[in-house]
């Protein structure tokens, strides 16, 4: 008897996906240019541990993470390669992170003076990129477009600037006249911070453009690009790039409810006739969203079944009258399947009414991963 336990509900992650994905990413990024894989959420949801082995088949030497618990997980899946933080981070967590060799993100005068009582420490930094806020982000970067700014920027360069081996940012809008002005204003502000302190060009690791500027169509100046969504089939359809996830559930009870019977809490939903109704073992504790409510769907012997009434935390209830043969233990798919009616990138954004991006963490985070090659 197996003492593994059967779960509810389930992603099944398809690994031949995400290294095709890489490989037609790496084919569009410019001679000359790197490429960081992004590992962010536990790689949008995949599983760090069994991604990083696949990004290594194709020599990617760097990749980008947030948070400490991510960049332990891509070290113990064996990457030695280059790895940077993401976002701005905690005296905290930069010194928790020194074991794994990260390269942080500064963005203020405030974390300069935290990483170099650090280094005043003996913490052996790896290296630091200087994060500007250029045209609209007002994340984590520092505005040197203001005098303050600027003198704030003189100060942070006196107190890391010998440690600082890159200069970042992260674009607010990839539409193509936005992303160029965009683009030109960083390179103006990266001139600016060279021609008043130390740095050289030359030495520095200059980044920024995430998949959308990859895919964008324009050629923005950059010795790297950032990406993660590429790698998980978020973008490009059209262009051969597939979604690497599916989630999946199953029907747990098939029962038949006479015309006037109203499903779910508050009576949301009332039979206008005889249906046969099947309980499905997802809610919104496994990601299944109650913004669903009365647009959902689900995949059933190849055929779409309407979700009726509101959205239980660990069940769904689908009309399954026209759909033959339904039993106790069918798969039901809510993102993926095969066939004509399969689950895919526009039907689940109009679903659940957000992106892919955050569906796929999301789904990847709260429930089992099987990894299907």
């Amino acid at each position: 008897m197996s003492d593994i336990p059967v779960p509810s509900s389930w992603c099944e992650i398809h690994c031949d996906r995400i290294s095709r994905n890489l490989e037609l990413a790496l084919g569009l990024v410019p001679a000359g240019v790197e490429f960081c894989a992004v590992m962010k959420a536990d790689a949008y949801g995949h599983g760090i541990g069994r991604i990083v082995p696949l990004l290594m088949e194709q020599g990617v030497s760097c990749i980008g993470i947030t948070s400490n618990a991510e960049s332990r997980a891509v070290r113990e899946a064996g990457f030695t390669g280059r790895l940077i933080r993401l976002r701005a981070a905690t005296p905290q967590e930069m010194t928790g992170a020194l074991v794994d060799c990260v390269e942080e993100q500064v963005g203020s005068l405030w974390a300069a003076k935290q990483l170099r009582r650090i280094i005043r420490s003996g913490g052996q930094v790896s290296g630091i990129h200087l994060a500007l806020n250029c045209d609209g982000m007002c994340r984590d970067g520092i505005e040197v477009s203001t005098k303050a700014g600027q003198q704030e920027c003189r100060e942070l360069l006196d107190e890391i600037g010998t440690h600082i081996v890159g200069i970042s940012t992260h674009f607010p809008s990839n539409e193509p006249v936005l992303l160029r002005q965009s683009a030109a204003l960083f390179k103006q502000q990266v001139a600016w911070t060279c021609n008043n302190s130390t740095l050289k060009r030359s030495d520095l690791l200059v980044h920024a453009g995430s998949t959308l500027t990859l895919v964008s169509g324009e050629q923005i100046e950059t010795d790297m690009y950032r990406c993660g969504a590429i790698l998980y089939g978020i973008v490009k359809p059209e262009t051969g790039f597939r979604p690497s996830i599916e989630l999946k559930s199953r029907v747990v009870h098939l029962g038949n409810y006479p015309m006037g019977a109203t499903v779910g809490y508050d009576r949301d939903t009332m039979l206008k006739a005889d249906r046969r109704l099947a309980c499905i073992s997802i809610g919104y504790a496994a990601g299944y969203n109650r913004i669903a409510q009365g647009r959902g769907a689900i995949l059933i012997r190849s055929k779409l079944a309407p979700v009726l009434g509101k959205i239980s935390m660990n069940s769904i209830v689908a009309d399954v009258s026209d759909i033959g043969g339904v039993e106790i233990g069918d798969e039901a798919v809510v993102f993926g399947g095969n066939g004509p009616n399969a689950l895919f990138p526009e039907a689940a954004i109009k679903q659940f009414g957000t992106i892919l991006a955050d569906l796929f963490s999301d789904w990847g985070l709260r429930n089992p991963r099987i990894y299907r090659r």
